[in-house]
């Protein structure tokens, strides 16, 4: 048994399994389609919500020890903390979004590398195989299935209010029955039936995911275009209102302020590992992928650093910690048409954000069914399509139907601690190979290894230590969960499972009987 746990399967072998003809993927993506699926999944709302949120502070009141981050319950000895302050970055947040941007390329550039050895799908849980061993793997392969369904059903359901808002902008009332979950945050009732918008449109993006993988990135090229075109309009339109006064003094708090702003914004760079899920259906994966994921990070870089910059130009930064700090800024200064355009952009990264998530949980779904860890089943691709269509289905209705059930705001962090915890095997995964297997060619290499690998493992812990207690808990829930299916099903299906090798050896043994007949 502990033999097995720690078990990594070949690289050759699961590179030659993605050539099988029953799973091989059509191979359609190109270096920018990549680059594309990465801008969808890392630029949602947050671009127009946390940004302001970040630049003026926020008031965390913790109701219990449940509710505070697990730093600040270590560092006060188990007592919880009533109410914390946390001051604004102010102008600085545009630095803010440029230093977690330098944090994530640390993460990113172990993604990229392990990504141009390993061009399969899967992404993290595929690395953890190869790397540091069956358990390990299964761990992050069903952290991963929770880290996108989660945040997809949050996405879900305020994709919903959007939509409600905007069609009683104009002038068209849905019966709030049918556009508002059946549960709320604290699991009581709402009077609602079903959430029907947030249900529809999960389904739909997985009718166009499994129709074919070259529609879905044509679908996302051009939602991401149109997001683009949305956050460059504000840009432009509003930078013509932005006056310097407003960014003095540029860091009112600090350094603290700064620092603060950053763990607060962190989790709008969440996504850019998704690129890595498609590497199967890459062209040349071992080039494309790697371009992909930087290129993703360096354009949302540029795109939050302008944004932060222009936002805090045009209104003054401690008015801007509310729902929707962008609209109401431009609002402020008479720029109604230009919030509509925010409002667009809005949905388009919401939309754009679903269809990379549902994506990625689908190949997640599909490789570690591949290996036998989940039912066979998961790992049919169409005769057709050439996609994972029963994972893709699967993931569907997994997502669309809680969609229109819950409201889930509250597990969003779970879907961040999950997203930071494959993080950090991914850099662990970088260094394990470097020692195993120095001579394999790789596409791509982090510079300064050990260095970097490390640095990412801690800023993802510290990040990691953030979340509060009550994270942690549920994440733990899921994984015990999750064991429970690994030792009852999955350690009995894969090709280290004892049977499987007994099994394996008499078919062995067989053939070379026969052959030796044969001579």
């Amino acid at each position: 048994m502990p033999s097995q746990l720690l078990s990594t399967k070949s690289i050759d072998k699961l590179i030659a399994e993605a050539d099988e003809p029953e799973h091989r993927l059509r191979k359609s993506l190109g270096p920018w389609s990549l680059t594309a699926l990465g801008i969808g999944a890392i630029i949602g709302t947050g671009i127009f919500v946390l940004t302001g949120t970040a630049a003026a502070g926020v008031t965390l009141e913790f109701q219990s020890i449940f509710k505070a981050p697990l730093l600040d319950i270590l560092v006060h000895g188990g007592h919880p903390v009533a109410t914390a302050g946390r001051p604004g970055a102010g102008p600085a947040i545009a630095l803010s979004f440029f230093l977690v941007a330098v944090v994530c390329a640390l993460a990113g550039l172990c993604y990229a590398e392990l990504a141009s050895m390993i061009p399969i799908a899967g992404s993290a849980y595929t690395y953890s195989y190869a790397t540091l061993g069956e358990i390990v793997a299964w761990i992050i392969g069903w952290d991963l299935i929770l880290e996108y369904a989660v945040s997809n059903m949050a996405v879900a359901v305020g994709f919903s209010a959007y939509v409600d808002s905007l069609l009683v902008g104009l002038g068209i009332h849905l019966p709030p029955q049918l556009m508002n979950p059946v549960l709320n945050g604290s699991l009581h009732l709402t009077g609602a039936y079903f959430n029907l918008p947030g249900f529809l449109v999960v389904m739909i993006l997985t009718v166009i995911l499994v129709i074919g993988i070259r529609e879905s990135a044509g679908a996302n090229n051009f939602i991401v275009a149109v997001k683009i075109v949305a956050i460059v309009i504000f840009l432009v339109a509003a930078s013509r209102f932005v006056a310097a006064s407003n960014w003095k003094p540029f860091a009112p708090n600090g350094w603290q302020g700064v620092l603060t702003g950053g763990a607060i914004v962190f989790f709008t760079y969440i996504g850019f590992d998704s690129v890595s899920t498609a590497a199967e259906e890459c062209r040349n994966p071992k080039h494309d992928v790697p371009f992909g994921i930087i290129a993703s990070l360096i354009i949302c870089a540029v795109l939050y650093v302008s944004v932060a910059l222009v936002l805090t130009g045009i209104q003054p930064w401690r008015t801007l910690n509310n729902a929707a700090p962008v609209a109401n800024a431009l609002l402020a200064i008479g720029l109604t048409k230009v919030q509509r355009w925010v409002t667009v952009g809005a949905l388009m990264g919401m939309l754009s954000s679903l269809l990379v998530f549902q994506l990625g949980q689908a190949r997640v779904w599909f490789a570690m069914s591949r290996d036998g860890l989940l039912p066979r089943l998961f790992s049919r691709v169409h005769a057709r399509f050439r996609t994972p269509h029963v994972s893709t289905w699967t993931a569907g209705f997994f997502v669309a139907i809680p969609s229109g059930i819950f409201s889930l705001d509250w597990l969003a962090d779970l879907s961040n601690i999950g997203t930071l915890f494959a993080f950090v095997l991914v850099s662990l995964g970088v260094i394990v190979l470097r020692r195993k297997q120095p001579e394999r060619r790789r596409a791509f290499r982090v510079p300064w290894v050990p260095v970097i690998p490390i640095l990412s493992v801690l800023c993802c812990f510290v990040l990691m230590a953030s979340l509060p207690l009550e994270t942690w808990i549920r994440l733990f829930v899921w994984l015990v969960i999750g064991l429970t299916i690994y030792f009852l099903y999955g350690r009995h299906h894969t090709e280290f499972a004892p049977r499987a090798a007994v099994v394996g050896a008499a078919g062995e043994s067989a053939a070379a009987t026969e052959k030796r007949g044969q001579l």
